[in-house]
Parts: structure tokens; sequence; C-alpha cells
């Protein structure tokens, strides 16, 4: 449905998107996840025709929307954009806002009342959005690019202005929605547990380029270097170089794989694949312990070794802070890289 093919944007010298190419299939999400400033949102303005392509080529459905030849204005394109300030306009109703676009006909009422209806804003018509709560602006908002019946969806960080529990319920209605009309969606984020939760497939960009595409678990346990694995979620990092087919750490030994002797790497631990059980003996000591309820979080010092180390177990945790403990692991969770 969506197909990029090396597009790229320079502002002045600078260049912002280099080379970026993606695929999107009907009723698919994919997230662009990044750090601000690494060209997602620019690759969605390119793909919505705000911003020109300065090279490569953009088809949707298989029409070609912009490539060196052919730039296609927005209203033209089948898109629609959920924006991260919403861009609802304050002068219209919410009735109106969600009509804007629609093409003018006895139908068009009836469309934007089945679609109020389904969100559960029927009542809400006649208010302006000043009127709604967070999420019921979201709500409008989503609906409203909807209502074209765009064949693809674009979404720019929409829920990051919402609170948490909020922000999870908008998810879900947002997936619903979507994947019932078989959308293909680019939802744009900096918040991992996000593109967790609502992608088929993940590209990490950095710099205007993607690093890494693909599934979310595939990213999560196969990063392809050291900055796609810290994007997804902390890491506990050490370094050093190969002796005897073993890199030593200060947490035990841990097997190099196909690295050469004496070569310089790096091994990392997610919070989650270190464990943690009482040592009077042992060196590392507990710092700080946070129990979140489904969750914990055990932050240990081990002298010599900076930064401090975070473990994650399930559920509440019984350690204090001072505590010697001994740190544990299963080799099979180890991601080494070059270094």
């Amino acid at each position: 449905m969506l197909e990029i093919s090396g597009i790229e944007r320079h502002f002045a010298s600078e260049p912002a998107v280099r080379g970026v190419s993606l695929t999107v299939w009907p009723g698919e999400v994919t997230c662009l996840l990044g750090p601000s400033g690494c060209g997602k949102s620019t690759t969605l303005r390119m793909i919505a025709g705000i911003e020109r392509i300065d090279a490569g080529e953009i088809r949707i459905a298989g029409q070609v929307v912009a490539d060196a030849r052919t730039d296609l204005p927005p209203e033209r394109r089948p898109v629609g954009m959920v924006f991260q300030d919403l861009a609802l306009f304050p002068h219209m109703t919410v009735a109106a806002n969600v009509a804007f676009g629609l093409p003018r006909g006895k139908d068009s009422a009836a469309v934007v009342t089945g679609l109020l209806d389904r969100v559960g804003l029927g009542h809400c018509a006649q208010k302006y959005p000043h009127q709604l709560s967070g999420g019921q602006q979201q709500r409008v908002a989503l609906i409203r690019a909807l209502a074209r019946k765009p064949r693809v969806m674009l979404l720019d960080e929409p829920f990051s202005s919402l609170d948490q529990r909020l922000r999870v319920e908008m998810r879900e209605l947002a997936l619903d929605l979507l994947r019932e009309e078989a959308t293909a969606v680019l939802l744009v984020t900096h918040d991992p547990d996000e593109a967790m939760m609502m992608a088929d497939r993940i590209a990490i960009m950095r710099e205007g380029r993607i690093l890494q595409e693909g599934a979310p678990l595939d990213l999560y346990h196969r990063p392809v270097d050291l900055a796609v694995a810290g994007f997804v979620s902390d890491l506990n990092i050490f370094s050093g170089r190969v002796l005897k087919g073993h890199l030593r750490t200060a947490i035990g030994d841990v097997p190099a794989g196909s690295f050469s002797e004496g070569a310089s790497i790096c091994v990392a631990f997610r919070p989650e694949h270190l464990a943690l059980r009482r040592n009077a003996r042992a060196p590392a000591h507990v710092i700080r312990v946070q129990n979140l309820g489904r969750e914990n979080l055990v932050e240990v010092k081990i002298p010599g070794h900076l930064p401090y180390l975070r473990c994650c177990g399930a559920g509440h945790s019984d350690l204090k802070p001072g505590e010697h403990v001994e740190i544990t692991f299963d080799t099979a969770t180890a991601m080494q890289f070059h270094q």
C-alpha cells in the first residue's frame, strides 16, 4: 500500500533524511522509532506531501505520488494524518471538524454521525474542541482522518500528550479502528514501549537513516548493533578483549561466540536478563530498589565498574539498599558487538 524508495530531504546543506526505504502493507502498522531530530517527522511530511522530496520515490497503492517529476499536493494523496497537536479547528464544532474534507452530499451527515457514534462521541457533535477532554479530542482527530477512508494513515506522536492510562486506551482504540479499515499505518514515536505495543514492524532511525527494520521481537533480541539495542531498552554493558574464547566481565565470563582471539568487543544484557540473590560474600551491593507492583527495578554497584547495573524482575523484591548480592545470567541472553 505504501512504498518508499530511497527518499531524501536536505535543509540548506544538512541532510535530514538519507535514502530511507520502507514498505507498509494494508492492515499493517509500521513504526518509525528514534530520538528527536532523527528525521522521523520529516519522512511523514514527505509522504503526506507537506514536504517535497529531494530524491527517491513514494508510491501509494501503486501510484507514484512523488519522484523527480511528480509531486501530488496533499489533498490529492489518499493519506490521513494525525498530528501531535491534533490540529482541530477551534472555531468549528466537533461534527464540522469531522466533516471537513468530506465531499458534500446527502450522505455526509450520516457518515459523520456514524463515526462519532463509533467512538462514543455522538452526544458531542455540536460541542467545540475546547469543551472536550484530551482523550475526546484525540478521538475526534482520529475519526476526522479516517472519514475520507485513506489508504495510508500517518500518526505523528499523537498520544504523547495523554496520561499513561488514557494513552493505552487510545492506542487500543486506534488500532481497532485502523485494522477494521485495513489501513496501512505509519506511526512516528520516540517511545520504545509504544512501538513494541502497537507495531507489526519497527524501523529504527538515527541521523536520517534507518539502522534496522524488522518485527519488534527480532529487534529486541537480535539488534544489529549496540545503538539499535539501546533504543529499545536499558542495557548493562561490559567491554574488553576476547581471551581464550571468552570476555571476562565483572559478573563472570561470557563466551565470545565467533569473535576472534584478542578482538575488542562489548557484551550487553537487558535488565530482565540479570538475576540477583543474596550473598554476603559477594562484592556487589544494592544501591536502590523500586517496587512498581507488577515488577521491580534494582540498581546494583560493583566495585570498579561504572555505571550501576540495572536489574528487573517480576513482582515484589525484598532486597534492601546496602545488601550484598550475587549476579547471575544465562549466557544465551548476552548480546555481543564489535567495539
